[in-house]
């Protein structure tokens, strides 16, 4: 587990916290290993006199305009421009990361306890009573007490608006996440259920946008939205589900591994383990088929495009193509390769397609 000082932290910070820091931004945490001096983030809204998000006179505007590593990476580059403090490149992952030094930051926002809060008011605008019937619903379905859910996004920084905000939840552990997974699975079959997939013309917009932000076509992007379980509707509001690690499920500190980039690789492989494949990031161990350019013995994706998360099972075939890297275990002295999906390096070119027709 991360350690943090000069911090007095109620947890470490996890994947989907948000951070206000003193400059007035929110950002938002990404995964669960961070230096000692600083929170691996990346900066979501910024104060705007005009924003879309706000109440009254505290508005904001999107920073990150879209959820792709081309985009990132020009804030990355904007923020090392106006605001260097936010910048800084890791030894651990040979690559520039934006962050939230720790004397940068005012507040460290919690999901779990954001939703606890909205349970115990009364005073609770449309879309924080969709959150409500949202959690009360998928709680019920998977027998997962509430306590283990979050809001996340726009609702749990109170920025949101509810004619347009999403609802974006969290849920914690992974035995925990895989009960809500079969819930969610469920509810999609029952015509009953005000839990619906995204179809017709909702759908079809889905997939055009994600054919242009990734190396894919509209049909390779419904062919992973069918087997993608957590975005969807609720009534009319679009939602998400993300699975967070449990404290004790976080296992590693920052540094304990080393990733040592190795060019680029293509790869066609079978998909031998999918543990960690609910969480962000997302790993599969695989067992390599072939290679077409790079490493050979490579035996694990990874990927922080939540995009490619979780949407394969043990035993199916991908063909990829991602940074390669060679990993490091400085605890044990291993050395194994993993193709890394979502970095910088590969400039938005890289993916992971499922070789089977499939809906989950």
């Amino acid at each position: 587990m991360s350690r943090h000082m000069g911090m007095n932290m109620a947890r470490p910070p996890k994947d989907r916290d948000f951070i206000e820091t003193t400059d007035g931004f929110f950002s938002c945490v990404v995964g669960y290993l961070h230096p000692r001096d600083k929170i691996i983030s990346y900066v979501k809204y910024i104060p705007n006199a005009g924003g879309k998000w706000g109440r009254r006179e505290r508005r904001y505007k999107r920073f990150l305009g879209a959820y792709t590593i081309p985009h990132l990476a020009d804030n990355i580059n904007e923020l090392g421009d106006k605001y260097p403090q936010y910048v800084f490149y890791s030894d651990v992952l040979n690559t520039t990361m934006s962050c939230c030094p720790l004397n940068f930051v005012r507040r460290l926002l919690h999901p779990e306890v954001k939703l606890q809060r909205l349970r115990l008011t009364q005073k609770r605008d449309p879309l924080q009573e969709r959150v409500i019937s949202l959690v009360s619903l998928l709680s019920k379905e998977s027998g997962i007490s509430h306590r283990f859910f979050g809001v996340t996004g726009s609702i749990l920084i109170d920025i949101h608006q509810p004619d347009f905000s999403d609802i974006d939840l969290t849920v914690y552990g992974r035995e925990n996440s895989l009960k809500v997974k079969e819930a969610a699975l469920n509810l999609y079959r029952s015509n009953r259920s005000p839990l619906r997939r995204l179809r017709g013309a909702v759908l079809d917009r889905w997939c055009e946008e994600k054919a242009k932000d990734f190396p894919i076509t509209g049909e390779e992007a419904r062919t992973i939205y069918e087997r993608t379980w957590n975005r969807g509707v609720f009534g009319k509001t679009l939602f998400s589900i993300h699975p967070v690690r449990l404290d004790e499920e976080i296992t590693e500190t920052y540094g304990d591994r080393i990733f040592i980039p190795e060019g680029m690789a293509e790869i066609e492989a079978i998909i031998s383990e999918t543990d960690e494949a609910v969480f962000l990031p997302c790993t599969y161990g695989v067992e390599t088929i072939s290679v077409h350019k790079g490493e050979a013995n490579i035996t694990e994706i990874t990927t922080y495009q939540g995009f490619y998360g979780d949407i394969v099972e043990e035993g199916e075939t991908v063909a990829a193509r991602g940074k390669l890297e060679r990993v490091i275990d400085r605890r044990s002295g291993h050395e194994h390769y993993r193709l890394f999906i979502g970095s910088v390096d590969a400039q938005g070119r890289d993916y992971i397609k499922p070789q089977q027709v499939r809906k989950v």
